[in-house]
């Protein structure tokens, strides 16, 4: 990342914003296993359990954040959870993006029949609403980590798919890719060096954004018991586990806000982090921009 890079984001404060809640929670998970010792050698993402007490605990010298019903520890659930989320997050919008660059490029590229299957294929997985599909997807799959990244990555490709394609056909017909015909080039060297370097530019701006939308959409699948297996380190698990809380007591109805606020705060700071984010990828990533 050069100076005049640095510059641009610096001049522009949200993605400046952006980049700072980004790094902070790159920085908790990076360092999870310093902020929170690894309670299970086996399985680091399981949550300390003090006890099955099922009320939960307000945040004091041994848990920090308080705790959820049956007493795990949000504090270690916070620190985990932003290490799974971008595990979550970075995994499934590469493979996304991956697999519409590959479907998007062979229907730019090829054109007629190949093109008219593969985005009919794309219109299929967008007639149904994509939070609805993964919830099916999930379900069919059953509940677990692996088969949520899985549901995730296959209703969230054809975004990428549509968009790539589009800018394929657009670069196709530029004079740098006519003068590389005319000198010679071979059809795959012309794909490959001249025309998907140049057209995934708007793809990477969207994936940025994309990776907040997919925590975001992961953590409402473990609320609705689809995600993580319970007790692991996952912010929606965590906010699963308040829902009986929300309303705190009959005579204090914040008696619990901890058990909401502290899990619903990482999710919100993250999703916002990648969205102001976008703003900076946008302007680094976009030869338009002077």
């Amino acid at each position: 990342m050069n100076l005049r890079i640095l510059k641009r984001i610096y001049k522009n404060k949200t993605s400046l914003c952006g980049l700072l809640l980004v790094a902070f929670f790159g920085a908790v998970a990076l360092f999870a296993p310093m902020l929170a010792p690894v309670q299970n050698e086996h399985n680091p993402y399981q949550l300390p359990q003090s006890s099955y007490q099922i009320t939960p605990q307000p945040p004091s010298a041994d848990h920090w954040f308080g705790t959820t019903e049956q007493q795990y520890d949000l504090y270690y659930g916070i620190v985990w959870g932003a290490r799974l989320a971008f595990k979550i997050g970075i995994t499934v919008t590469a493979l996304a993006f991956l697999i519409g660059l590959a479907v998007g490029g062979i229907a730019a590229y090829f054109g007629g029949k190949v093109d008219e299957t593969l985005m009919r294929l794309t219109d299929v997985v967008f007639a149904v609403p994509s939070l609805v599909l993964a919830m099916v997807i999930a379900a069919m799959l059953g509940p677990d980590l692996k088969n949520m990244m899985i549901a995730l990555t296959a209703v969230a490709w054809p975004s990428y798919a549509r968009l790539v394609r589009g800018d394929i056909l657009s670069v196709k017909q530029r004079n740098y890719v006519t003068a590389a015909r005319t000198l010679g080039a071979g059809g795959p060297r012309i794909f490959l060096r001249h025309i998907v370097p140049n057209s995934i530019y708007p793809s990477v701006v969207v994936a940025s954004l994309d990776i907040g939308y997919v925590v975001l959409t992961a953590a409402s699948l473990s609320f609705l018991g689809l995600g993580a297996q319970p007790g692991t380190a996952d912010w929606g698990q965590l906010i699963a586990m308040a829902r009986n809380w929300v309303l705190g007591t009959p005579s204090n109805s914040l008696a619990y806000w901890y058990t909401v606020v502290v899990p619903g705060g990482a999710i919100f700071l993250f999703v916002l982090g990648w969205n102001l984010l976008g703003d900076a990828f946008r302007d680094i990533l976009d030869p338009r921009q002077g």
